[in-house]
């Protein structure tokens, strides 16, 4: 077995729980497409390329937003043991899955905010069945966007019923295209309605009700061969909240970014009581991303589309191993 070493000052111990809740990001399809080399003095955060999914993701854009996600989840947890991280984005041209270097920054006592994120990460969940009707209120989707901007990301709230049809539309085009796309339905098929016991990729219980055709939001999950049943009398609510994501980098160091920014609105979402699922159709499809860019009027491209309210309770999908996360 491999042996978590110490660093930054911290213990072997502390060093996997940092890594642990590092692992508990969000990735698409579960993929968890990172690993981490420990030193005495630095954590390096890496893109794993056997993990990337080039049929969905060519250009691995998805991909370093999982790691964006890692990222904002070690800082987290490096800052509860009492210092802050220094750390530094894709540091070497030369070595583009090197996607972060973390090291100990001064002491410094986390805030009330970063403990109140730092207990949300292991109850975070990517939740894809039906939420009630009870509406997010202002005052929380204030908290979200502020949560966004935390990180250099805006929330785009999607309110206007013009807008909401448009990028209905949008959704359900991108849903169309990649349904006709062999390569997008078997990587899909790979990685979702897997084994429980597998420790990566989505299980039949997280994928939640297939949609019916009056579900107009949630459109896909699982391909219609992983084994997802239709669930009457399960309608997925009517009229969820609806944001975009977007950041203010471009190219991959806004990938990372998006991924930072991602992982804090869901992480606020979570210590608020919400629930979140993602629109990943919307996004992957390169038309659809363009479009829906040109819908929210931001200069930068959307990163990632939210679906938001209030759900019930969905058990946690795997996680690797620590052990199974370290480079040497």
């Amino acid at each position: 077995m491999t042996t978590v070493p110490g660093a930054l000052g911290l213990s072997p111990a502390q060093v996997a729980d940092v890594l642990r809740a590092a692992g508990r990001a969000p990735s698409l399809h579960n993929s968890q497409p990172w690993l981490f080399r420990v030193t005495d003095d630095v954590i390096e955060l890496h893109a794993d390329p056997d993990r990337r999914l080039p049929a969905t993701d060519p250009h691995d854009r998805e991909l370093r937003l999982a790691c964006g996600a890692a990222l904002f989840n070690l800082r987290i947890a490096v800052h509860g043991f009492g210092f802050r991280p220094r750390v530094t984005v894709l540091p070497d041209h030369d070595r583009p899955g090197l996607v972060a270097l973390v090291h100990r920054g001064a002491a410094a006592p986390p805030s009330p905010e970063q403990l109140r994120l730092l207990r949300a990460i292991p109850q975070r969940r990517s939740n894809r069945h039906p939420y009630s009707d009870v509406r997010v209120s202002a005052a929380e989707q204030r908290e979200l966007c502020r949560a966004a901007a935390e990180e250099g990301g805006r929330l785009h709230i999607i309110e206007h019923r013009g807008q909401r049809a448009q990028m209905q539309r949008i959704a359900a085009e991108a849903h169309r295209i990649q349904l006709a796309d062999p390569l997008v339905q078997a990587e899909t098929a790979r990685w979702t309605g897997v084994a429980p016991d597998r420790s990566d990729g989505v299980p039949l219980p997280a994928g939640g009700p297939l949609p019916e055709p009056q579900d107009r939001w949630v459109l896909r999950d699982f391909t219609a061969g992983s084994g997802q049943v239709r669930a009457p009398g399960k309608d997925f609510e009517q009229e969820p909240l609806i944001a975009v994501l977007t950041t203010s980098l471009p190219g991959p160091a806004g990938d990372v970014q998006a991924g930072q920014a991602l992982q804090r609105v869901l992480l606020t979402a979570t210590a608020d009581g919400l629930a979140v699922s993602l629109l990943s159709h919307v996004v992957e499809v390169p038309q659809a991303r363009a479009e829906l860019g040109r819908l929210v009027g931001d200069s930068r491209p959307p990163q990632a589309g939210l679906r938001i309210g209030r759900g019930w309770p969905v058990p946690a999908t795997r996680r690797r191993d620590v052990a199974d996360l370290l480079l040497t």
